[in-house]
């Protein structure tokens, strides 16, 4: 159902939308399916919670910090159902999921939390017989995606999809905000609303196709776990996945074979099981757009050393797929395949390399492997990426920011 002001309630319009197991392609319930109405009735909730006087904003800081407090120490207490549902509604690995996933959500509200009584203003020095201080004001309503158990109408829940409810949010003139995780062509359309609307402030998270650039004095074991971890892990259905590789050429057919040899050791299968390395993807949409892809590498040259298919005949499941002999024009180099495709190009020299890993509309992620430091600074500085991981990929913590440039959109989360 749909939570507005702290109630739940069924959809306006009475329709409701399927939600599939990507593991079996079985219905796993009907959820109301959300639209400018229900938006609309949620942000007018929203907005009265705002609004001065309000117990929302007469709460202590110290006592918000306190709800957020709870609230982790309600996740965690039901973590256990929380995974089971993540892993049967998305695909995601139970194991991961539980460990990895809602690790960070917890961590993620602890750490807000504390910041809640922290949040100072300043005194400035100024001409004359002024007093001048800054004091930092609540930005307003915001449209994204949080969990709920808050004073009625401070959090209201619309599932739908983008172009009812997510159209209703960006163009909504009572909304102050809107934060977007997604593809670079919606975040371009919210964008667009946003500024045809009420000129709402925007972050965007979107696309990415990051740079892993690995130098011939690297540790290559490290090297080939880190660059497989970086573009398979959630079946590479990560914004940041590591899905450009480039391997000096020295050691180049000893990456491969490496590399290789690593994707084959990949588990498929139901999500909810021991020992699965990797689940189905989100839905067959996805799915079939990964194949695609892989299709258009094999005609355009690439070498396709491992999988290159579908995995079993039930769930939207791809297999491990690796290509060698990649170059910059092919579509699987270019494009955000969004699926465990690894694709393995060569480069020369240092101006080669950051010249072609900076040649994409995106910006969000780089890695690089060399034990050389000079080139480790080198190339985090040179790198056009918000985010740039030196012997390592995926080093993620709530503490840091996370974003980047380019297309890749706008701002900074956690």
């Amino acid at each position: 159902q749909i939570f507005i002001n702290n109630e739940w309630y069924d959809s306006v319009s009475g329709k409701k939308f399927p939600v599939f197991n990507p593991a079996t392609e079985e219905v796993i319930c009907h959820v109301e399916e959300g639209d400018k109405a229900d938006v609309d009735k949620a942000v007018k909730a929203a907005r009265q919670a705002f609004q001065i006087g309000s117990p929302w904003r007469t709460m202590d800081a110290s006592e918000r910090g306190r709800l957020l407090f709870k609230l982790a120490d309600l996740v965690e207490r039901d973590r256990l159902l929380l995974t089971t549902m993540e892993s049967m509604n998305s695909g995601r690995l139970f194991t991961q999921s539980y460990t990895i996933d809602f690790e960070i959500i917890i961590k993620g509200l602890k750490y807000c939390a504390a910041w809640a009584d922290k949040i100072h203003g300043q005194t400035i020095p100024s001409d004359g017989d002024i007093f001048t201080y800054t004091k930092r004001e609540p930005i307003g309503v915001c449209g994204q995606i949080i969990p709920a158990g808050f004073p009625p109408g401070v959090v209201n829940v619309v599932p739908g999809y983008g172009p009812t409810a997510g159209a209703a949010i960006s163009s909504h003139m009572d909304i102050d905000k809107v934060s977007f995780t997604g593809s670079t062509e919606v975040g371009k359309l919210i964008t667009e609303a946003a500024g045809k609307s009420n000129l709402k402030r925007v972050t965007l998270e979107l696309g990415g196709k990051s740079p892993c650039i690995v130098f011939a004095d690297a540790d290559l074991d490290n090297a080939v776990e880190f660059a497989h971890q970086g573009v398979f892990y959630h079946q590479g259905q990560i914004c940041v996945a590591a899905s450009r590789l480039f391997v000096e050429e020295s050691i180049y057919d000893e990456f491969v074979k490496r590399s290789v040899e690593r994707a084959k050791k990949y588990v498929l299968g139901n999500p909810l099981n021991l020992g699965i390395n990797q689940g189905p993807q989100i839905d067959k949409e996805q799915h079939d757009k990964i194949l695609q892809l892989i299709e258009s590498g094999k005609k355009e040259g690439a070498k396709l050393e491992l999988g290159g298919g579908r995995w079993g005949n039930k769930g939207y499941f791809v297999q491990p797929t690796v290509f060698s002999n990649v170059t910059d024009d092919m579509r699987i180099a270019k494009e955000e395949i969004f699926g465990p495709v690894q694709q393995i190009m060569k480069f020369k020299s240092i101006d080669d390399v950051i010249k072609r890993a900076n040649n994409t509309s995106y910006g969000l992620a780089a890695g690089v492997f060399t034990k050389d430091l000079d080139k480790a600074i080198t190339l985090s500085s040179a790198l056009q990426a918000g985010i740039v991981w030196v012997n390592c990929y995926l080093a993620l913590s709530v503490q840091c920011p996370f974003g980047g440039f380019k297309m890749s959109g706008n701002g900074r989360e956690m």
